[in-house]
């Protein structure tokens, strides 16, 4: 297939044209900055308010709540590190789990070198994280819970809700990355007791390089960057108008488009799954079967390196992603599949397949096909796969 197939929308989508459009008078035409008092000016104000309010919706939060950042990575460092300073008179301690984004896990590991405590969760294998355990980890030092809404490698959705009961029960703060989730799941902060949510625009048609957090009303968390008044005096800097537009517009199209963008997303993700375990031996879905995101899959391979399959894919026009951390310059294979129970050599074959509603049943097909025969061509290569079939 000549076209370019792309199935790796966890990584980042296709900043849709109506965001474009509507991102585009405030590069050249309304160029004031929002902070000055004239009227010129104040049609940008009025412009991120607009954005703000749009992403309030979405919530079920208010307008006041939502704090521009400039990425979903900026949002999880802020509620973090942020969270820690304005709390550490109360304890030092905070809770998160073995398959976060190294947005967290990286911010975590940063706050341990500065003296807080961290207490990793772990996942059973499906990548659901143990409440039991997480309740028993809760201590009177315990400032912080941050578990993810929806897992960005192998898209198990989270008991977000329990979570958040829990939290409150022991007067703890919650935080969740939902950089995955938002725009794909029902979200409403309120119902589901969340104090604090990371989101960002490029997961859901939106422009890359701007994001959010949701901190609820009374919580006391400090600024992440200082030296003007801007988001309200905790987040400086002048605001990047034509992206928070772009990111007002892409929100509101993704719920004005979720209940039919998912069914079909739903639709592309079954026949895959269906085929890929169907038509290929020795291969396993990473993830919950059913309680995941619904544009994703997440296979692995064996006898085969994720590295490999990723090249003669990319070779049949189609972009994907490793279960392996390999692609990045490690040895080591994805944290996350080996937080489910996955051994070094099952992890290391891994393939990460994010669909958008933009994707035909006859790419999926021709994907699939491309699939099986790659695997097949990589096996017969594989001395493991030899020795396996000999003694079979």
């Amino acid at each position: 297939m000549e076209k370019k197939i792309y199935l790796d929308n966890a990584a980042t989508t296709k900043t849709r044209p109506e965001v474009v459009e509507a991102m585009l008078p405030y590069f050249s035409d309304m160029y004031g900055n929002p902070s000055s008092v004239y009227e010129f000016a104040a049609q940008n104000k009025k412009a991120i308010d607009e954005a703000r309010l749009i992403i309030a919706n979405a919530l079920g939060a208010d307008n006041s709540e939502v704090y521009f950042t400039a990425s979903g990575t900026e949002a999880d460092n802020w509620a973090l590190i942020a969270t820690a300073e304005a709390y550490e008179a109360k304890g030092n301690h905070i809770i998160t789990s073995k398959v976060e984004h190294h947005g967290i896990l990286h911010t975590c590991e940063y706050l341990q070198k500065r003296g807080f405590e961290v207490t990793y969760i772990d996942v059973d294998e499906n990548g659901v994280i143990k409440l039991e355990q997480l309740e028993k980890a809760i201590r009177p030092s315990t400032i912080l819970i941050s578990i993810m809404f929806a897992n960005n490698e192998i898209g198990t959705i989270q008991p977000i809700k329990e979570i958040g009961e829990i939290a409150k029960k022991h007067k703890v703060l919650f935080h969740t990355d939902a950089v995955q989730a938002f725009g794909q799941l029902d979200i409403n902060v309120k119902d589901l007791g969340i104090d604090m949510l990371s989101a960002s625009a490029h997961k859901l048609n939106g422009p890359k390089g701007i994001g959010f957090l949701y901190i609820r009303k009374g919580i006391r968390i400090r600024s992440l960057i200082h030296g003007g008044a801007q988001e309200r005096g905790r987040r400086a800097g002048t605001e990047n108008v034509p992206y928070i537009v772009g990111f007002g517009k892409a929100v509101q199209l993704a719920m004005d488009t979720r209940d039919e963008r998912v069914k079909k997303e739903i639709e592309l993700r079954e026949h895959l799954i269906k085929r890929i375990l169907t038509e290929i031996p020795y291969t396993r879905l990473n993830g919950h079967r059913k309680n995941r995101l619904p544009n994703n899959t997440n296979f692995s391979f064996q006898f085969i390196e994720g590295e490999s399959l990723l090249i003669m894919l990319d070779m049949k026009n189609i972009c994907a992603s490793s279960g392996s951390a390999c692609t990045s310059g490690s040895l080591d294979p994805s944290h996350v599949l080996l937080a489910i129970g996955l051994p070094h050599e099952i992890a290391h074959g891994s393939l990460r397949l994010t669909l958008s509603h933009e994707n035909t049943m006859d790419e999926i097909d021709y994907t699939v096909d491309s699939i099986k025969e790659v695997v097949d061509k990589l096996r017969k290569m594989s001395p493991l796969y030899e020795d396996f079939v000999r003694r079979r």
